[in-house]
């Protein structure tokens, strides 16, 4: 495996950054997922039983939980540290002309440039304190969609994604690929959308300052409301503040534990689909953190790789594992998928399917839709979410 190398952070010509000082972990006892562990590093052994075993965890932790965490995937904690150090500067240090200016348009369909910490539409709602730098493609290709204060940094972080996407995912997609008995590069080839850095995805700064109480107490202490991410896979870096949580075989919220250095791993709808219900889609929210926390800001960097976007969503009937023990019929949004396609009627496209999510997200301090008879159900007694796109139900844990 090729280690990270990136460009030096003390070129001449690069102000000082200081460093990012990763706050406390909780000391409150919370109810934890457990999470398998995956050692990427593993898949360059010489021994075929290890890369077997390596395969057999994967296969597991995909089926279970829709999440994993993934360590010795390349980049050192100081390397890592770096990038929170630039993601930190960029809060500190960006602009109100910039921030104007690369203001973000989610009705376009993508998140692309700077979101303001009032919810995710364009006008300002009530704040959340969320705030987001987002790179899609056309942003890496031109200096001035980037805030100012990071121009003299973009060759560290145009690196740092051009190896999460090209190593890391790769090699992840090379084991969901063999999960799938296909060749090791299907994923990649197929699937997997290529050209920038990111391809069809995007990279994220993102920073949740402390919530104010009346936002608090109208979203009931939610940050991001209870989803799944709508591509293939999506990175992201454990962080001490403990704010994410998966929902658990049992019904349950649980929130993910820190562990340090490590890749936090969903998986998103395309995959649930294209694994014909054999992945499990992540269904995850983020919540407030723990009364020893609520003060502190929560640093956040998230890779979301995206599939080609004129790419039906369907399963790769060519899969053995598919052909053998066949579709997993009840899962998630692969069923509705599925039953469209059964009744001859379109079916979204990638670009399509994650566009309209995007165009139509909803605040969780939106308390004219978050109501039950409007965009939420109770079913068995749990509170959910349900949203139609393009004639496919979604239905998913608030």
């Amino acid at each position: 495996m090729a280690l990270f190398f990136p460009p030096p952070g003390d070129m001449a010509g690069k102000p000082s950054v200081p460093a990012w000082v990763p706050p406390p972990a909780t000391t409150e006892s919370q109810n934890f997922a457990q999470l398998k562990s995956i050692d990427l590093s593993l898949l360059d052994s010489d021994d075929p039983a290890v890369v077997d075993d390596l395969v057999k965890q994967v296969k597991i932790a995909i089926r279970d939980d829709g999440f994993l965490f993934l360590e010795n995937y390349g980049v050192s904690l100081e390397q890592l540290h770096r990038q929170f150090a630039l993601a930190q500067y960029l809060y500190k240090n960006i602009t109100e002309e910039d921030k104007e200016l690369l203001r973000f348009d989610p009705d376009t369909g993508r998140w692309s440039g700077y979101k303001h910490p009032y919810g995710f539409k364009r006008h300002r709602a009530a704040p959340d304190g969320i705030e987001q730098f987002n790179w899609y493609m056309p942003d890496w290709e031109d200096l001035a969609r980037v805030p100012k204060c990071l121009h003299p940094f973009m060759d560290e972080i145009e690196a740092f994604c051009n190896y999460l996407t090209k190593s890391v995912n790769r090699r992840l997609l090379t084991l969901f690929s063999r999960v799938l008995e296909l060749p090791d590069d299907y994923l990649w080839d197929n699937v997997q959308s290529h050209g920038s850095p990111t391809g069809e995805g995007y990279f994220r700064h993102a920073l949740f300052r402390p919530v104010e109480k009346e936002t608090e107490k109208a979203s009931k202490g939610l940050r991001m409301h209870g989803h799944t991410d709508f591509g293939l896979t999506t990175l992201l870096f454990s962080v001490p503040i403990s704010c994410l949580q998966i929902w658990g075989r049992d019904e349950e919220w649980y929130y993910v534990p820190y562990k340090p250095g490590a890749l936090v791993v969903n998986i998103g709808d395309t995959l649930e689909i294209v694994s014909g219900g054999h992945f499990k889609a992540t269904r995850h929210r983020v919540f407030k953190p723990p009364v020893d926390q609520l003060h502190e800001e929560r640093l956040s960097l998230v890779l979301f790789n995206s599939a080609v976007g004129d790419l039906p969503m369907a399963p790769a009937y060519t899969s053995p594992l598919i052909q053998r023990e066949g579709c997993v019929e009840d899962q998630g949004v692969y069923k509705e998928f599925m039953e469209r396609t059964a009744q001859g009627k379109l079916v979204p496209t990638n670009r399509q399917w994650r566009e309209i999510q995007i165009a139509t997200a909803t605040d969780p301090t939106d308390t004219v839709r978050n109501r039950v008879g409007v965009d939420q159900v109770v079913i068995n007694g749990k509170l959910m979410q349900q949203r139609e796109y393009m004639g496919v139900k979604v239905v998913l844990p608030v």
